[in-house]
């Protein structure tokens, strides 16, 4: 491969993006790929600490802050990280990207989403997934999921039913504006049946 590929994984904490991103990247090496995984914020030394300021930190942070604050991490990890991988022809498998930032400042906080997304692409020079898989979950069923597995949310996970659901349509309005990138699949089926769903998307891109 002259270029890599760029797969990126979307929708609410709890929806099993963890989980199917490892049993996409195991399948992947069994193919003889080179894989990155890689997640935002966090995927660069300098994405832990913003990372540790967005989701963790104790005060009030505004919304265009917290939205800036993701648009800076994600241009350094494009640039230092995703980029030089699909150069070398790697996958790059990675937890949210720029639809997160639409999702969940666009829609969550309610700033302008094209606003929100016109950052992202000047931050990122423009760089767009190859395939967007959604795992689309009912906000009640994922905050159950959460109980179970957390004992700390964080500021995102934290916030009120009203706010996981404008970031659940803001998704699905997404990739209905964008079949074409995005396979949206219901996180409620079984873990091996969604892999098998995303590894048919992405063997047809290989």
């Amino acid at each position: 491969m002259s270029r890599g590929l760029f797969v990126t994984l979307e929708g609410g904490d709890g929806s099993g993006k963890t989980t199917q991103a490892e049993a996409l990247g195991r399948w992947l090496e069994q193919q003889g790929r080179t894989v990155v995984r890689t997640r935002e914020p966090g995927g660069t030394e300098v994405g832990v600490e913003v990372r540790e300021i967005v989701l963790h930190h104790r005060g009030d942070i505004t919304p265009r802050a917290e939205a800036l604050l993701y648009a800076a991490d994600r241009a350094h990890h494009v640039a230092t990280v995703v980029r030089p991988a699909l150069a070398r022809g790697d996958v790059v498998i990675q937890d949210r990207y720029i639809d997160s930032s639409v999702a969940y400042q666009g829609a969550g906080r309610v700033l302008d989403p094209v606003e929100v997304k016109s950052l992202s692409v000047w931050a990122t020079e423009g760089l767009a997934p190859d395939l967007t898989v959604l795992l689309d979950l009912d906000p009640a069923v994922a905050r159950g999921r959460l109980d179970e597995a957390r004992t700390r949310y964080d500021r995102l996970e934290a916030e009120a039913a009203e706010f996981h659901a404008r970031v659940r349509h803001a998704y699905l309005d997404l990739a209905a504006a964008e079949p074409a990138r995005f396979v949206v699949v219901d996180a409620t089926l079984p873990v091996d049946a969604i892999a098998a769903t995303i590894r048919e998307r992405v063997a047809a891109l290989l």
